[in-house]
């Protein structure tokens, strides 16, 4: 007996969740980090984005196609339930995108680095919130979204927006730590550090909070067969943790704080997801009610099959292209 057709269709859209998260995500991180550093540490954070963040950021477009096509039910009730926080989102995502093509024509350049770390940390709270509305439920009757304009804004969604930020932040800091040097690096790994435990104690507010909402969360979480399902990811999670912690300390690999930090992100990520499962719109709609008919999802799976290995290839290339560390003087690549 194979994997129904909806639930494969939700292990592919996490799939591309996950690397929108972790390409977007660290580009994202950094520009928090930006708010904090001067013209010259700013300009160099932008340098080591410069050429990857639009291939990176086309895996966000792909992810909201393939929700549309897979989970039209999910799709329509998020959009019109949620949309000041994706309005949030997505006018931080283009004020980033300006702020990037201004900057390589300014004389200027400093004021659009500050425009950067604005649009940065609006795009990632507008992430945040609308993750954090989602989890907290949205009153749905008849596949429509019946609640109002504010119905999403919770201390839940406000946590779980601080919890975001600091992966986000996390993610760029350890990226940070493999494309710079010296002051910039220095700081890179103090933040990755700090981030590290913030994301750990923010994921365990969020699922507390979580099984107190939702009965069935809170029975996945006590002792029963259910509990192995769940457990696996904050297990990973701590593994990660430590060695995280271990290769900031150790700083044998400029490339393992990076991997660690994913994989403790993502861990994060999967084990709250689990335990939600069904339910793709808590507390009503589930994997099921949501997906769309299983003509479209077998066309749709033709389509991403064919397209998949050809968009991960292009990046695999580009991260090949333009591996080593942005120069001090700005813009260069070194070995």
């Amino acid at each position: 007996m194979g994997i129904p057709l909806a639930d494969l269709w939700l292990l592919i859209i996490a799939f591309l969740l996950v690397l929108a998260v972790v390409l977007d995500g660290f580009g994202l991180g950094v520009g928090l980090l930006a708010l904090a550093a001067g013209p010259r540490r700013r300009a160099l954070m932008m340098d080591s984005l410069e050429h990857v963040w639009v291939p990176n950021q086309t895996w966000l477009v792909v992810l909201g196609g393939m929700l549309f096509g897979a989970f039209p039910r999910f799709y329509g009730v998020v959009l019109t339930a949620l949309y000041l926080p994706l309005l949030l989102m997505l006018f931080g995502l283009i004020a980033r995108a300006v702020a990037f093509e201004f900057r390589a024509q300014a004389a200027e350049k400093a004021p659009w680095g500050r425009v950067f770390a604005a649009a940065s940390t609006a795009a990632a709270a507008g992430e945040g919130l609308a993750l954090g509305g989602l989890l907290g439920g949205l009153p749905v009757q008849g596949g429509r979204f019946v609640g109002g304009a504010w119905d999403w804004f919770s201390p839940l969604a406000l946590l779980v927006a601080v919890g975001v930020g600091c992966g986000y932040v996390l993610l760029g800091a350890a990226f940070l730590v493999y494309k710079t040097a010296g002051d910039v690096q220095e700081r890179a790994y103090r933040q990755a550090r700090i981030a590290s435990w913030l994301v750990l104690a923010a994921a365990a507010a969020v699922n507390a909070l979580l099984a107190a909402r939702y009965p069935h969360v809170a029975g996945k979480w006590s002792w029963g067969p259910q509990l192995a399902g769940v457990a696996v990811f904050p297990l990973l999670a701590l593994v990660a943790f430590a060695a995280l912690q271990w290769t900031l300390r150790e700083r044998r690999s400029e490339v393992a704080p990076f991997a660690a930090g994913a994989v403790l992100v993502l861990a994060v990520f999967a084990g709250g997801s689990a335990a939600l499962y069904p339910y793709m719109i808590p507390p009503f709609d589930t994997v099921d009610m949501a997906a769309a008919s299983p003509k479209t999802l077998r066309f749709m799976l033709v389509a991403t099959v064919l397209l998949l290995p050809v968009m991960l290839a292009y990046n695999l290339y580009q991260v090949q292209v333009f591996r080593g560390k942005v120069g001090a003087s700005g813009g260069g690549y070194g070995s």
